[in-house]
């Protein structure tokens, strides 16, 4: 680990000398991630991207892109395009980037899954805003909007997420 890994342990994340509170999947850790199983896969992965509201908030880094209208993410595995960045029209299950709540207001990508896509080992493994202390997510990890964008503000494409 370096010290500009994000770290998860049992009771924050730690990045560049500070601890968040934050939370992860309903399913808990895991080492065998499957697709819907609501888990957090444990690993090295590294961060790929960055996504912003431009409708809800300044650009975070000048390397982040903006989520349109149009934008979903595949989760599907019987899609081509399974685990990736979609577009509507889509006619395979898929997640809105695009929500009416804050949720996906930043999101920050890593590589689980991908680019070499496992069919079923599960998808969109995310940073994103929580819903709330204690509340869980999908399989992603979460923070506080305030946090992931200080947190955002702060990583780089050296950055990963080490969740053990």
């Amino acid at each position: 680990m370096t010290s500009v890994d994000l770290v998860l342990t049992p009771t924050h994340l730690r990045f560049m000398n500070r601890r968040f509170p934050c939370t992860i999947g309903r399913g808990a850790l895991t080492d065998r991630k499957a697709e819907g199983d609501g888990a957090t896969p444990r690993g090295v992965h590294r961060i790929v991207g960055m996504l912003y509201r431009a409708d809800r908030m300044a650009k975070p880094v000048d390397w982040a892109l903006p989520i349109g209208p149009f934008d979903l993410w595949s989760d599907d595995i019987r899609d081509p395009d399974y685990n990736m960045m979609v577009r509507a029209p889509h006619h395979y299950s898929h997640e809105n980037l695009r929500r009416s709540d804050p949720m996906y207001d930043l999101i920050i990508l890593t590589d689980w899954n991908w680019p070499y896509v496992v069919k079923g080992r599960g998808s969109a493994i995310f940073m994103h805003q929580w819903r709330g202390p204690g509340r869980p997510t999908a399989g992603c990890v979460a923070v506080s909007r305030q946090n992931l964008l200080w947190i955002a503000q702060h990583i780089g494409y050296q950055t990963r997420l080490v969740i053990r």
